[in-house]
């Protein structure tokens, strides 16, 4: 086996927060607890679960803007956990991001084509103003928008159309690796769809390999190679994504999957309804973080965190049914 590109382990943060002024030490909430992936080069890994279960802070760790308490992260053989000045800056140009919301990280003062040329500039990709515009149409054109969008300002494009921009921005500098922070989900579903052949189209294209952060099961399903679902902070089940949809096994992951619609409107399904809501991620449950909402909660699961199983190759479960 190759070494992958991307490798995670035993990934932590927390954020500190304090209630009151004249509070003792500060609380912590612990957005991702223990967190271990690898990636492959090439292949997509779709991150799913509920708002707040801390898929995009995994992300931004990976990425180092924010900064992780505890861990390791190895991209392309290298411990990039510590880097910090040039060799940080140097690692953007191999790992880049495109957000969630393409109203909110375009900047509406800058005209398009210098929202995608500051990486150009930073990393000293253009040697001439020539090369710098012929690289902005070369990149627009490459995400299906033409020449003459360089000279507009954000404000002028509808939601699809900014998200290409953010994507044309992201493969400005040629990364190996890409987060995308659930990037179809502020869109229309008629555009979703085109968005998602794009991110496939260019990664067939370049190469490029993609941590794919969703909350939606269906968008995720078609685009990814393997999937992990999170709860709560850390990783409960993850498989290749036809074995995922097709044979889950954690609890959660089940319940998950009975909540997505199917499309044959004589389909029936039964639904797994979870009681009680997501528990306060500044206390979280001892045990498996899930046991409270559990169908098959065991006296078991409420002492002891369970620790991964592989029930096949591939196919790993944080549960203990297993």
């Amino acid at each position: 086996m190759s070494e992958p590109l991307l490798r995670v382990t035993d990934l932590v943060k927390n954020f500190p927060v304090k209630r009151r002024l004249w509070a003792g030490a500060a609380e912590q909430v612990h957005a991702v607890d223990r967190v271990s992936f690898e990636i492959a080069a090439g292949e997509t890994l779709g991150l799913v679960g509920e708002s707040g279960c801390g898929k995009s802070t995994t992300g931004r760790c990976i990425l180092r803007l924010i900064e992780p308490t505890a861990g390791d992260i190895w991209f392309d053989g290298r411990d990039v956990t510590g880097f910090s000045g040039t060799a940080l800056r140097a690692l953007s140009r191999d790992m880049q991001i495109i957000f969630q919301d393409p109203y909110a990280s375009l900047d509406p003062r800058m005209k398009v084509g210098a929202i995608i040329g500051e990486a150009l500039i930073i990393h000293r990709l253009a040697t001439s103003p020539r090369q710098f515009e012929e690289r902005i149409v070369e990149l627009l054109e490459t995400v299906g928008l033409s020449a003459d969008h360089m000279r507009r300002y954000p404000h002028e494009f509808s939601g699809g159309q900014r998200q290409r921009i953010g994507i044309a921005r992201a493969l400005a500098v040629s990364p190996k690796l890409i987060v995308c922070d659930e990037p179809v989900s502020a869109l229309d579903v008629s555009i979703q769809a085109q968005v998602i052949n794009l991110l496939e189209d260019l990664q067939e294209k370049f190469g490029l390999t993609y941590l794919f952060i969703a909350h939606d099961l269906s968008v995720v399903e078609h685009i990814s190679t393997r999937v992990a679902v999170m709860y709560l902070g850390r990783i409960v089940e993850t498989a290749a994504a036809h074995d995922l949809y097709a044979a889950p096994k954690h609890p959660y992951t089940q319940a998950l999957l009975s909540a997505v619609p199917i499309p044959d409107p004589l389909a029936k399904r039964q639904r797994i309804r979870l009681e009680g809501d997501v528990p306060n991620p500044i206390h979280p449950p001892s045990g498996c973080h899930f046991h409270t909402r559990c169908p098959k909660a065991m006296p078991r699961c409420a002492v002891e965190a369970p620790v991964p199983k592989e029930l096949a190759p591939g196919h790993t479960v944080a549960c203990h049914l297993y």
